[in-house]
């Protein structure tokens, strides 16, 4: 079986010769202690490229700039001009190459997101394969390329409320919530059917729902934001013969539920405490035959543990979800990412793999 038609099978749910094997690459930037990774997946792990679905569309002119704020930090202003008014929103920039911090938001209130909601719908321009193509033509039989549809509706409507304000209008004026909502929506929705149009496909991935579970939200908001507003998106993918991958982190046992109600077919992770609230056997449960699990192993582990307890670890994984010989990518449940430590965990993908390609079951 070629790693290509591991990975259809995975994401088709049919059964499988043993369960694919795959890391996350997003790995820190020039960083050579990681190239014995890369290259032990190139060899053999299922391989995802991924292809920007979203490149098709004009968004709205944010102007910005930067003024100072600490010896370790400069603020990024960005202003939204909208019919209705001006929006703006501050980010506080690493000088020194650390992770940045979204500082507030383009939309705090009710007033905000009528302005926001003001804004012209965006108009599209041909749909150009052919890095599509290209990107299928060069991944040949070795994995398969993920067209990236951005954040769901929750995730971009989150993200441009900010958690706190997203939870406060929750609660004070959900009707809004709704309206912007209904946009992101389509605009995806009206993406994706180009896309689909082209000829682009089969598998494509959309994420964000992570903003909406508990403990900030409960299982209604999550029927509420992510279910109502994904699944017509999830349909159109599902008519047309793809596919679709989420990437959740988070609680989501009291929600995992809802993410095969929505369509899911490769959830991606499902962490067991103390980082989440459900075990890979409780995970299996929910979603035996209807989305396949792809994880699950904590990314701290790989940096911390022994290349025999990674091994032990794999091999647990393996029994509690995959005796149907169903339905399992097994993962790190993030990218590599502690920089200049590529070479210390090494050996810990290393065990990941050859547990996985020793299978025998």
């Amino acid at each position: 079986m070629t790693r290509q038609e591991r990975l259809r099978r995975a994401y088709f749910h049919e059964e499988m010769d043993r369960p694919a094997v795959y890391t996350r690459t997003g790995y820190p930037a020039d960083d050579p202690t990681y190239e014995k990774i890369r290259a032990l997946f190139q060899q053999h792990g299922e391989l995802k490229v991924g292809w920007n679905g979203h490149q098709f569309e004009s968004r709205p002119t944010i102007r910005h700039y930067t003024e100072p704020y600490s010896d370790d930090f400069e603020r990024r202003v960005m202003i939204l001009e909208t019919p209705k008014g001006e929006l703006r929103s501050t980010r506080l920039e690493s000088l020194h190459g650390q992770p940045g911090l979204d500082e507030t938001y383009f939309v705090k209130t009710q007033e905000d997101a009528e302005k926001y909601l003001s804004l012209p719908l965006p108009e599209w321009a041909p749909v150009n394969r052919s890095g599509f193509d290209a990107a299928v033509a060069q991944m040949g039989d070795a994995g398969i390329v993920d067209v990236s549809l951005g954040s769901n509706p929750g995730g971009a409507v989150a993200a441009l409320c900010g958690s706190d304000h997203f939870a406060i209008m929750s609660m004070d004026c959900r009707d809004v919530l709704h309206a912007l909502l209904e946009r992101h929506m389509q605009i995806t929705l009206t993406s994706l059917k180009r896309l689909l149009a082209a000829g682009i496909g089969p598998y494509f991935s959309i994420q964000g729902q992570e903003y909406i579970v508990p403990p900030l939200h409960g299982p209604k908001d999550f029927y509420d934001f992510n279910v109502q507003y994904d699944k017509p998106i999830m349909d159109v993918i599902h008519e047309a013969g793809g596919r679709v991958h989420v990437h959740c982190h988070a609680s989501i046992g009291k929600v995992i539920q809802g993410f095969v109600d929505e369509g899911v077919d490769v959830l991606h992770p499902f962490e067991a405490p103390p980082m989440g609230d459900i075990t890979a056997r409780d995970a299996k449960a929910v979603a035996r035959g209807k989305m396949t699990l792809e994880g699950n192993i904590q990314i701290a582990r790989m940096y911390e543990a022994k290349p025999r307890e990674i091994a032990e670890e794999v091999a647990a994984l393996i029994e509690d979800t995959f005796d149907d010989r169903r339905g399992l990518i097994v993962s790190a449940t993030a990218s590599p990412y502690i920089r200049g430590l590529g070479e210390k965990a090494y050996p810990m993908y290393k065990a990941m793999v050859e547990t996985v390609l020793n299978w025998r079951g």
